[in-house]
């Protein structure tokens, strides 16, 4: 029993910025926003959010505070992943450029923007790398919710994990409220079907898709804060984010568009990352790197052979509106 409990731990924890990206990307292309660049904002809020605390420790020469450490880097993650989202909403609603060609450069300069900024202030910090202090990794460590995680099996199943991973179950949940039973979201949905149709029943189709793929891209930050902070320590390390962004975009389609099902894929695709240090098989370390990609590549052929009326993806994603063609 404690293995499995050990196993699913370490599955979530490392699912978890799987699950930030995923569900990033699936808001994104409920609008009809296909951007394939999640592995670029994922780079850009893991550097945001892990610098902007840095920057303050150095600046001010003081340790900030565990929960506030927290929340300055929440928040920093999400802006600078929406300011590449935003990049990206600029190009594609209003210049109408192709989405994927758009995503990909997303992709490409997130990557360089994250390790551009993470080397050069390791360059020139005085302490020769970018960590943040013992006190601000406090705020990143597992909860321990008395009452709840000393019951057992039940408490460290359920309530020993740190604040971020009960972040992403919250945005989860509340994104399938907010798609399936909240007017905004039911105007969303349409937006990514029929624009057309969206548009002629007075719905701003511009703002919705300029919200829905900035917004979207600020979750995918926070994913990529998560690794940063809670994954590496706090401490940056180049190309740390390799690979998430693009086992996120496969999730979406593994999840069939739906927020509760990113819960179940992204801890299967977390359990795969881990599973080299649970389930020994006297194979090459390299070897257990690509099984979540091989996952990956099962899920798209799997998806692609049966696909369903209910799973498919919205019926305008991937496609530029043009309001004059109505």
């Amino acid at each position: 029993m404690d293995n499995f409990i050990n196993i699913f731990n370490a599955a979530v924890l490392a699912g978890t910025p799987l699950l930030f990206g995923t569900l990033g990307e699936i808001l994104s292309e409920k609008a009809g926003n296909l951007n394939l660049g999640v592995e670029g904002m994922m780079f850009m809020g893991a550097i945001g959010g892990l610098a902007s605390v840095f920057l303050l420790e150095v600046g001010l020469d003081v340790q900030i505070v565990g929960w506030l450490a927290v929340l300055i880097a929440i928040v920093f993650s999400f802006l600078v992943g929406a300011f590449g989202a935003f990049i990206y909403s600029v190009l594609v609603v209003s210049l109408r450029t192709q989405q994927n060609v758009t995503g990909l450069a997303l992709a490409i300069f997130g990557v360089g923007f994250g390790n551009f900024f993470g080397d050069f202030l390791r360059r020139y910090s005085p302490v020769g790398s970018v960590s943040i202090s013992g006190a601000a990794r406090a705020g990143f460590a597992d909860l321990h919710i008395p009452g709840l995680s000393g019951i057992p099996v039940i408490g460290p199943l359920l309530f020993s994990y740190n604040i971020l991973v009960y972040l992403a179950l919250a945005i989860a949940i509340a994104m399938m409220v907010f798609l399936n039973r909240t007017r905004w979201g039911i105007n969303l949905r349409a937006v990514g079907e029929s624009p057309a149709t969206a548009d002629a029943a007075s719905i701003n189709v511009t703002r919705y898709k300029y919200l829905a793929a900035c917004i979207g891209g600020g979750i995918c930050g926070i994913g990529g804060m998560y690794i940063a902070m809670v994954a590496t320590g706090g401490v940056w390390n180049h190309n740390a984010v390799y690979g998430f962004g693009w086992i996120s975009v496969a999730l979406v389609i593994f999840a069939t568009w739906n927020p509760t099902r990113a819960l179940l894929g992204s801890f299967i695709f977390g359990g795969l990352t881990i599973l080299r240090f649970y389930v020994p098989m006297g194979i090459p370390m390299q070897i257990y790197d690509i099984f979540p990609f091989i996952a990956t590549i099962l899920v798209l052929i799997v998806t692609s052979i049966r696909q369903t009326k209910e799973h498919k993806p919205p019926a305008h994603v991937g496609v530029n509106y043009f309001r004059e063609e109505r």
